[in-house]
């Protein structure tokens, strides 16, 4: 993960109505929290980015716009908002260069096969560019309200 103080890694990626997004549109009026999960279909990514969908109005009440970011493809992002009702922008890392830079993938050993996975972990990056936290989820329920409220507590210093 990358480290509370270090500059956020500049991007440009598509998101699910293949619109090129870069963190550079966002910096100077909004914080970024830039959220990454390995699967569109898997069951935690998907609970967290309807939760932080549910909750978009009030981060950006806060001065904070929602990015998430997972290797599926545009056209499964699209999908899964539309099923989901999702309205958080959800970016398509195909490559996977922006999950290394951001120091989200890693190694997985499945028995003999080794596969690479894309770990979830929130940034909140300040209107600067800069990380102010970067929080692993886990299996933390209460992931999105911990985020807002770290939101909420830059934004108010």
């Amino acid at each position: 993960m990358l480290k509370k103080g270090q500059p956020a890694p500049g991007f440009e990626l598509p998101d699910s109505e293949m619109e090129m997004v870069s963190l550079t549109g966002y910096l100077g009026r909004w914080s970024v929290v830039l959220f990454f999960y390995p699967r569109d279909g898997f069951p935690q990514c998907r609970d967290e980015a309807i939760q932080f969908s549910d909750r978009e109005e009030e981060f950006e009440r806060w001065g904070a716009k929602l990015l998430g970011v997972s290797q599926d493809e545009v056209l499964s992002h699209a999908d899964f908002c539309e099923e989901h009702g999702l309205t958080a922008r959800l970016l398509s890392d195909v490559e996977g260069e922006v999950c290394r830079q951001y120091d989200v993938m890693h190694e997985r050993h499945l028995g003999e096969r080794v596969k690479m996975a894309v770990d979830r972990v929130t940034y909140i990056i300040d209107r600067h560019g800069v990380v102010r936290h970067a929080i692993p989820v886990g299996n933390n329920r209460h992931h999105v309200v911990d985020v807002l409220n770290l939101v909420k507590e830059l934004n108010q210093s």
